[in-house]
């Protein structure tokens, strides 16, 4: 998998360097490509945005550096991947489709992913019209219901729920089974060693007893009704979805 990030700020993703990302990368299983925008941006002050057209707070990031920016970045990953390949073209936006399990795992397959992380009041509106013209394929997607200084943070989260899922960059693919939502469902409550723990409070803390039984069936039972009494608890919104 490739992975193209345009941003202003490139060295506010070299997380991406570390831990499971970082290890994945030095595998060979992923690329990651940090590009600064402002690199096709030709004034003295290498200007990458303006007021907002009638008026209001805010600037808005111009389209002509976005334009030159996706043209080179994607010459480049077709340079790589072959004149054929295409990137998804995601954006993250508070005014995007929220982000899920689903299409995380969707998205784990993908060839090539293009991260462009917007800031300011946002990206002109053209941008995506001429992108769309293109025949490219984009992708609006928020992490939640409020907003954050640029996306940046997203891309970090995003890439981290993507990457995870391309086999090979988890160690034990079984752990990635029982997670958090990936089937609709909150995961159960964890325990390790020790089975009898004294809190700094000197209160007497047991794990269930079922988990030193020994008996796997009546365990999975056991996580399984945490599971599901865990998620009408505190997500009853997911509960009620589930089919």
């Amino acid at each position: 998998m490739r992975i193209d990030a345009i941003t202003i700020f490139p060295d506010y993703l070299r997380a991406l360097d570390l831990s499971l990302i970082g290890k994945a990368a030095r595998d060979g299983l992923i690329s990651v490509h940090r590009h600064d925008l402002r690199e096709w941006a030709h004034d003295r002050h290498r200007t990458v945005d303006d007021s907002p057209l009638g008026g209001g707070a805010g600037m808005v990031m111009k389209p002509e550096p976005w334009a030159e920016a996706f043209a080179a970045v994607i010459e480049q990953g077709k340079a790589e991947l072959g004149p054929q390949a295409e990137p998804l073209i995601v954006f993250p936006n508070p005014a995007g489709q929220v982000f899920a399990q689903a299409t995380a795992q969707e998205w784990s397959g993908r060839e090539w992913i293009l991260f462009a992380c917007g800031r300011y009041e946002g990206i002109d509106e053209r941008v995506y019209e001429h992108l769309e013209a293109a025949g490219h394929e984009i992708a609006l997607v928020s992490l939640g219901d409020y907003v954050l200084n640029g996306g940046e943070v997203a891309v970090l989260a995003l890439t981290e729920a993507i990457v995870r899922l391309v086999p090979g960059v988890v160690g034990n693919a079984e752990s990635l089974v029982e997670e958090s939502h990936s089937d609709g469902l909150l995961e159960y409550p964890l325990y390790t060693r020790p089975a009898r723990w004294v809190d700094p409070a000197g209160a007497v803390r047991e794990a269930p007893e079922i988990l030193l039984s020994g008996d796997h069936g009546r365990i999975a039972a056991w996580r399984s009704e945490r599971s599901a009494e865990r998620t009408r608890e505190r997500r009853p919104d997911l509960w009620d979805a589930r089919d």
